[in-house]
């Protein structure tokens, strides 16, 4: 299809009366205005961001609470690569993009949409984008974290959340949601390592040395799992988490 679309346009070109072939210059030369600087270098900080567009959605959102715990999952019931891991990724971005819609939607209205309206400049625009996504990694970052990042960087200590840079509270939300989802994949490990330890008593008692306890406890734990309606409880108390 898009060969034949290629030959219809070429060929529209040659039996026109006066093809107008667009020109696409690459060279790399000085600027003659200061607003063909700006324009240069606001087109590299767009292809910049949606560059790192994927980063951005690891550590500024909860991401890598649900992807990380979910990981932990999989190892505690023993089922190798079932679920396998892209599915567990989609399901993490799917809850991730539930959980920040509120945070995106609020950015959108009081920075982007103002922005493109021509109502506020590029630089408050930047900040009122922001100052959702920022909010929201502050009230689930652990002032350790934040004081952390403080001292490394030799700063006052900042006396309103404004005062706060986003240079710091980036990196001090990724180890406190580090923390938060190991403490989570503790809790889960807890109820299956029972379940393991009883089923290995169980075998070394009947003198079954030579039988592997992993192939007797992974119906066992899937079983309870699904019990206890895994999946519902798990989401529900992950989201229940983030504040």
């Amino acid at each position: 299809m898009m060969r034949i679309l290629l030959l219809l346009f070429l060929a529209a070109g040659l039996y026109a009366a006066d093809p107008v072939v667009p020109a696409m210059n690459f060279n790399i030369t000085a600027p003659e205005t200061p607003q063909q600087l700006v324009s240069s270098l606001n087109v590299l900080l767009m292809l910049t961001v949606l560059f790192l567009a994927p980063s951005l959605v690891l550590v500024m959102t909860t991401f890598t609470r649900f992807v990380i715990v979910f990981g932990f999952l999989r190892q505690a019931l023993g089922t190798q690569q079932v679920p396998p891991t892209q599915l567990l990724v989609m399901l993490a971005l799917i809850l991730t993009v539930f959980v920040m819609e509120p945070v995106a939607t609020k950015a959108y209205d009081n920075g982007i949409k103002p922005y493109t309206e021509e109502k506020i400049g590029y630089e408050e625009a930047f900040e009122k984008t922001a100052e959702p996504f920022k909010n929201f990694m502050i009230r689930n970052t652990r002032e350790k974290d934040l004081a952390l990042f403080v001292r490394i960087r030799n700063l006052e200590n900042p006396r309103t959340i404004s005062d706060v840079p986003l240079t710091v509270v980036i990196p001090a939300f990724v180890i406190s949601e580090l923390k938060t989802a190991f403490e989570i994949g503790f809790l889960l490990f807890l109820p299956f390592l029972v379940i393991d330890m009883v089923v290995a008593s169980i075998l070394m008692s009947m003198g079954m040395m030579m039988l592997p306890p992993v192939m007797i406890s992974l119906p066992f734990k899937i079983l309870v799992f699904i019990l206890v309606d895994g999946w519902n409880l798990l989401i529900g108390n992950l989201i229940a988490s983030i504040k």
